[in-house]
């Protein structure tokens, strides 16, 4: 098993979608074990087993997390496989990769990712109008740029339309400061990697540190992340193809949000 995850992984069109956009058909591989299940603790981490053994990440680091929820979510989806293995059906075994592999290596430069979204965070572009998008801005992203505001002494300036304003450095250094290292726990560097897939599904550091908090609803932040591609949908008709985008994302969105709640 040591380069499973290599093997299943390396160069899939993970997005259905995206697959179809480039007519490419993903190369399943068949199932070939009969259970998975989450290991006993080991060095403080609970390893993901098949049949026993040990998963192996792509860089060949065992497949393992810092609780054991995490562990028996990641072996549930392994379960859940049928006679081919679909990476695609498995987003917390994803997500785990690369934080096993990339995060706890460096995670400087994650951090550093998720703070160039402050400067340009979703919530302070808003379009000039209609007056029903104004107010969908204001219910669902005011509140979260008042906690902000309120907890962690950000102070972030609204823009109209996509020209860039730059954002005061104290607000951005404030929400910075709230960002985690990923250096002192696995459980840190796990908090870091579902942090960098929250803002980068979304478009917003704000909405994934206010999640991270735990004060937003999972719903919510998911639903203030498209404001704007719901207002257009609600004028124009419902765009089929994005949806189903939207759906893929969903569940890594998911996928992310369990780890913040569980390694809180």
């Amino acid at each position: 098993m040591r380069e499973i995850l290599e093997t299943i992984f390396e160069h899939q069109p993970l997005d259905p979608t995206e697959a179809a956009r480039r007519s490419v058909r993903p190369q399943l591989r068949r199932r070939f074990y009969k259970n998975a299940e989450a290991g006993a603790e080991s060095g403080g981490v609970i390893p993901v087993l098949l049949d026993g053994r040990p998963v192996r990440t792509p860089a060949r680091r065992t497949l393992a997390a810092p609780v054991r929820a995490l562990a028996e979510q990641m072996a549930a989806e392994w379960n859940a496989q049928d006679e081919k293995i679909d990476p695609a059906t498995m987003p917390l075994t994803r997500l785990a990769s690369t934080i096993i592999d990339a995060v706890a290596e460096t995670p400087q430069p994650v951090a550093d990712e998720i703070a160039k979204y402050l400067s340009s965070d979703l919530l302070c572009y808003r379009a000039e109008g209609p007056p029903g998008l104004l107010a969908c801005y204001a219910q669902h992203w005011d509140p979260v740029l008042a906690w902000a505001r309120d907890n962690l002494g950000a102070r972030f300036v609204l823009a109209q339309g996509v020209t860039y304003v730059a954002q005061p450095d104290e607000a951005v250094a404030a929400a910075r400061a709230a960002i985690p290292a990923g250096t002192t726990s696995p459980k840190e560097s796990w908090k870091l990697g579902a942090l960098s897939s929250i803002t980068t599904l979304t478009g917003s550091a704000l909405l994934a540190l206010v999640l991270m908090r735990g004060r937003l609803d999972t719903d919510a932040a998911w639903t203030a992340a498209h404001i704007d591609e719901d207002w257009q949908m609600s004028q124009w008709g419902r765009d089929e193809q994005a949806l189903e985008r939207r759906a893929y994302r969903r569940a890594e969105f998911d996928a992310a949000v369990s780890v913040l709640k569980e390694v809180h």
